[in-house]
């Protein structure tokens, strides 16, 4: 990320950027929608299957966000009670959650949208007693779209965290 990015993302986080209007649909996918994934660590395959932790993989399923919004909804809550189950399993184990939007907003808007979506997943996971120091946050702002696509059933999958294993 370039020098000017950086300063534009700090600048966003700092001054609380105002939500952008629109009147998109805020609901997102439902659990019936919502594909498995899985905790991937570096130089394995990230195909979307869930594995055991014996195949080097956790099980940890990627989190979904309301439109222009970085509040935890009560299944993505449950989603990281489930997650942080498996983290406490694997003490070893540190992880980066990435945070995702979808394609609407400016760059550095999406950017500062996909940080406090990570921060947010990341103080629940550490007041469910995973500690600090295993976990990362990142943010792609809407630059890893999960769907390519223009409406909001892509848009729904797109706004989300995702978990990686870090080694």
């Amino acid at each position: 990320m370039s020098r000017r990015k950086l300063g534009v993302l700090v600048a966003a986080l700092l001054l609380g950027c105002q939500a952008l209007g629109g009147g998109e649909s805020t609901t997102g996918p439902t659990e019936g929608d919502l594909r498995e994934e899985t905790l991937r660590e570096p130089g394995l395959p990230s195909d979307r299957g869930s594995m055991g932790a014996t195949e080097g993989r956790l099980a940890m399923k990627p989190i979904y966000f309301d439109f222009d919004d970085s509040t935890l909804r009560g299944d993505a809550k449950e989603r990281l009670r489930r997650n942080a189950e498996l983290l406490r399993a694997r003490s070893d184990t540190r992880i980066e959650i990435q945070g995702h939007c979808d394609e609407r907003g400016t760059e550095e808007y999406n950017l500062a949208l996909g940080q406090r979506r990570a921060e947010a997943a990341k103080r629940y996971l550490i007041d469910l007693g995973v500690r600090r120091s295993r976990v990362e946050t990142k943010t792609f702002g809407e630059g890893m779209p999960a769907v390519r696509g223009h409406d909001e059933t892509a848009w729904a999958k797109n706004r989300r965290d995702e978990f990686v294993a870090l080694r």
